[in-house]
C-alpha cells in the first residue's frame, strides 16, 4: 500500500484562491486574444546552480526507494517520468536491500543489479528534460552508494537526506522472511523485532510473528560536516548537482537547511511537510508529527526572503507534502515566488502508475498481471482498449512509433496525468495573465481567511488590491 496522513489542519492551501485579471499580460509579446491563449503558456521549470535541469512541468516524483511498490512499478514510474520530461528520485536503501547486491570486503557496494535497472530504464527514455536523482541516507553513505552510482552508472545528481514529512525517523519496509531479516541485520540495518533473539525466531516459526520491519538509522547534522560532504561529492566523486531533502522539522532545522544550502551552493532543497508520504510509515507519526505543509512553506519563504534581503545567495526550493492537482502547483509557486521552482508529488504520480498497470493486466497488452480481473465501471465507461481509455495514447504512439509497445500502460497513465496537470496549470496561468512560470508572484493569490493571511503573509481577500481599486474609483 501507499498512504499519506489525512489529518485536517486549521489552515491549508484551500484557504488560498487564485486571482484572475482582465488587463495586460506578462511574458508574451502582445496582450492580444489571438496570441495570448492558454496553450502557449510556457510551463518549463528550471532548477540548479552550475548545471541547471530543465523540466517540461514544475513537478517531480517523490523518493521511490526500497519499498516493494517502488520496485514492482519502477518501469511505469521511470518511463512515465522520462517521457513526461520531469525528474525522478531514487529513494534511500535501494542498494542496501538488493538481494543480489555484491559488496567489497570493507562493506562498500560493488554492484547492485536493482540500482542498475532503475537508472538504466530512466536513461533509456530520457530526452532533453528531467534528471534522475539518487538519495543518500546514513546506510547509503556507509555503503558508498554515491561513488558507485556516479562512477559506474553515470548518475549526475545526489540528494542528501535529512528527513521527510511522513516521519522523523529512518525509512522502513516489511520483511516476511527470517533469513532475509538476518541478512539485512548483518548489513547494518535495525530489524524489529530482533531476529537474532532465539525467542523471536521461535515466535516467527510458530506463527506468532509474521513479519519483521527494517528501519534505517537516524541521521544527525552538523554544519562543517554538511559543507564538507557537499564539497566531497562535487570535487572527489564528480557529482554535477547536489540536492537536499529535508522533512517537516521546525524553524531551526529549516533555517539550517536553507542557510547551509546557501553556503554550499546546493542546487535544490526539497522541503517535505507533514501529511506527505509515499510508502510505509508509522501511522500515528504520519498523523501527528511535524509542521504541516502550508505552515512549513510560509516559514521557508520567510527564511529565503531573509537571506535574499541580506544579499546572500538563495538555493532553489521545492515543496512536497500532499499535493495532487494543478491548483496546488499554482498556489505553491505563487506563494513561494521567486524562490520556489517546483512541486514534489509522491502518491499523486504513483497512483496513475498503479491504475495503468491494472488496466494492462486486464487488456493483456503486456506482461503486467495487475490486481483487477476486469475493468471497473469507472474505467470501462471510457472504453475497452488503451486507445479508447487514454486520451494521450495516440499522441505517444505517433511520437514513439514501434517503441510504443515497450511503454507500459502505467507510464502512459503517468504521462496522461502530467498532461492533465499541464493543461489545468496553463489555464490558471493564462487567467492570471502570466504566460511563463517566473512571472507568477505572491500577488496572484489571496487568503480567504485572516488566519491564512497571518500565517502566509499573503494579502487577505478584502485587502488585496483595495488601494488600487480606490484610486481607480477616485480618478
Amino acid at each position: 500500500m501507499t498512504a499519506g496522513g489525512d489529518k485536517e489542519y486549521p489552515v491549508d492551501y484551500s484557504h488560498l484562491n487564485i486571482l484572475g485579471f482582465a488587463m495586460g499580460a506578462k511574458a508574451i509579446d502582445e496582450a492580444n486574444p489571438d496570441k495570448a491563449i492558454f496553450p502557449v503558456v510556457d510551463t518549463t521549470a528550471v532548477y540548479g546552480h552550475m548545471h541547471p535541469v530543465r523540466m517540461k512541468m514544475p513537478v517531480f516524483t517523490g523518493a521511490l526507494g526500497s519499498t516493494d511498490i517502488a520496485r514492482k512499478y519502477w518501469e511505469s514510474f521511470a518511463i512515465g517520468a522520462a517521457i513526461s520530461g520531469i525528474s525522478i528520485v531514487v529513494g534511500e536503501n535501494v542498494c542496501g536491500i538488493d538481494p543480489q547486491a555484491e559488496f567489497y570486503k570493507d562493506g562498500r557496494i560493488k554492484r547492485s543489479p536493482e540500482m542498475e535497472r532503475r537508472v538504466r530504464i530512466y536513461k533509456e527514455w530520457q530526452e532533453d528534460f528531467g534528471d534522475i536523482i539518487v538519495q543518500l541516507n546514513v546506510e547509503d553513505t556507509a555503503f558508498g552508494v554515491a561513488e558507485y552510482v556516479v562512477e559506474k552508472l553515470g548518475v549526475e545528481t545526489i540528494e542528501l537526506k535529512w528527513g521527510q514529512g511522513a516521519k522523523c525517523i529512518g525509512g522502513e519496509i516489511k520483511i516476511r522472511d527470517l533469513d532475509r531479516a538476518l541478512e539485512l541485520q548483518k548489513r547494518g540495518y535495525i530489524i524489529t523485532p530482533n531476529p537474532s533473539i532465539p525467542a523471536v525466531r521461535k515466535a516467527f516459526e510458530t506463527g506468532g510473528i509474521k513479519e519483521f520491519e527494517r528501519h534505517s538509522r537516524l541521521g544527525f547534522i552538523e554544519e562543517e560536516n554538511f559543507l564538507r560532504a557537499v564539497e566531497y561529492l562535487r570535487r572527489t566523486v564528480g557529482v554535477k548537482r547536489v540536492t537536499l531533502k529535508t522533512g517537516a522539522y521546525g524553524y531551526p532545522e529549516l533555517a539550517r537547511a536553507i542557510k547551509w544550502s546557501s553556503k554550499a551552493r546546493v542546487d535544490l532543497v526539497t522541503i517535505d511537510g507533514a501529511g506527505g508520504g509515499t510508502g510505509m510509515s508509522p501511522w500515528r507519526m504520519m498523523e501527528e508529527w511535524g509542521i504541516p505543509t502550508f505552515y512549513l512553506q510560509a516559514m521557508a519563504y520567510e527564511c529565503a526572503k531573509r537571506l535574499a534581503t541580506r544579499g546572500e545567495w538563495t538555493p532553489d526550493l521545492a515543496m512536497a507534502g500532499g499535493f495532487s492537482t494543478e491548483d496546488h502547483i499554482f498556489k505553491v509557486l505563487a506563494m513561494g515566488a521567486p524562490y520556489f521552482k517546483a512541486v514534489c508529488m509522491g502518491r499523486a504520480l504513483m497512483i496513475p502508475g498503479f491504475v495503468g498497470s491494472n488496466i494492462e493486466g486486464v487488456v493483456g497488452r503486456g506482461a503486467s498481471t495487475g490486481l483487477w480481473k476486469e475493468l471497473p465501471t469507472a474505467v470501462k465507461k471510457y472504453g475497452q482498449t488503451p486507445e479508447e481509455i487514454f486520451v494521450t495514447y495516440s499522441t505517444l504512439k505517433d511520437r514513439y512509433g514501434e517503441r510504443m509497445d515497450q511503454i507500459p500502460l502505467g507510464a502512459v497513465a503517468i504521462y496522461t496525468f502530467v498532461d492533465k496537470l499541464r493543461t489545468g496549470l496553463t489555464q490558471f496561468m493564462a487567467g492570471a495573465r502570466s504566460f511563463r512560470l517566473d512571472t507568477l508572484s505572491r500577488n496572484d493569490v489571496v487568503a480567504l481567511t485572516e488566519e491564512a493571511a497571518q500565517v502566509s503573509g499573503i494579502q487577505y481577500v478584502m485587502d488585496a488590491y483595495k488601494e488600487e481599486a480606490m484610486r481607480i474609483l477616485d480618478s
